[in-house]
């Protein structure tokens, strides 16, 4: 009942602050569609950061969904953003983002730009963000959308995450959006001191999970977190790892 009763005070705090803001009553209908997402889709799901939560108010999801599913943005769903890939649902996006407890100024790698949805939250939690994304027909889709957003504190690149990105490594934190069938080793090895991974791991149609890795001492620990589906990580010749 505590935990119940916590969750339901953060939903009118948050509302409250949403509220009181003329800049969020002139946002319209889409603001409201995210506030609904946030209340509804994350916090009462355990989503507690207040930064996450804040981040998630500002970015517009719907730009960042092809024009035929926008009217679903902001359901609980993953979409088709084309190339056979998705944008993950809201909820998974905020857990992976709040795992990792991101701080002002962290250098952040992606693996996996996508829609640029994931890159625009990273960047609303004033890190340092370096995506990487496969398949150039949806890297460019990214950039255009995350500059038409006005999101342009960020870089990117085509290529395959399963390198990582070594010229700016080593990173505080890395995100994987794809599911490799083993961790990558570039990707540990990019990981700072301190640092922590959030990565799907398993084959494509099996049991996948969210795998936490945080290195100290120059040592990683793993563990699994959470079952989800994700699409698998590729090489440029389209086969999975």
């Amino acid at each position: 009942m505590k935990g119940v009763l916590s969750c339901w005070i953060m939903i009118l705090l948050f509302s409250a602050a949403a509220g009181q803001s003329p800049q969020n009553q002139s946002r319209g209908e889409e603001w409201v569609r995210r506030e609904e997402m946030i209340k509804t889709q994350l916090i009462a799901r355990g989503i507690t950061s207040a930064r996450v939560l804040e981040a998630f108010q500002k970015v517009p999801r719907h730009r960042f969904v092809p024009d035929p599913y926008r009217r679903y943005a902001y359901a609980d769903q993953p979409l088709p953003i084309g190339e056979g890939q998705t944008i993950s649902q809201p909820y998974i996006v905020a857990y992976m983002t709040e795992i990792l407890d991101i701080k002002p100024g962290e250098k952040v790698l992606e693996i996996g730009t996508g829609s640029g949805y994931q890159a625009a939250i990273l960047s609303e939690m004033e890190a340092l963000v370096y995506s990487v994304e496969i398949n150039p027909v949806l890297s460019e889709m990214a950039r255009k959308a995350l500059a038409g957003t006005g999101y342009e504190n960020l870089r990117l690149k085509t290529g395959d995450g399963y390198q990582g990105w070594p010229e700016h490594a080593p990173y505080d934190a890395v995100l994987v959006t794809c599911s490799p069938s083993a961790i990558p080793g570039p990707l540990k090895e990019q990981l700072a001191e301190g640092g922590r991974m959030i990565i799907p791991v398993g084959k494509q149609y099996t049991i996948q999970y969210l795998v936490l890795l945080e290195k100290k001492n120059g040592k990683i620990r793993q563990k699994n977190v959470l079952p989800v589906r994700f699409v698998p990580m590729v090489n440029e010749k389209g086969k999975n790892y």
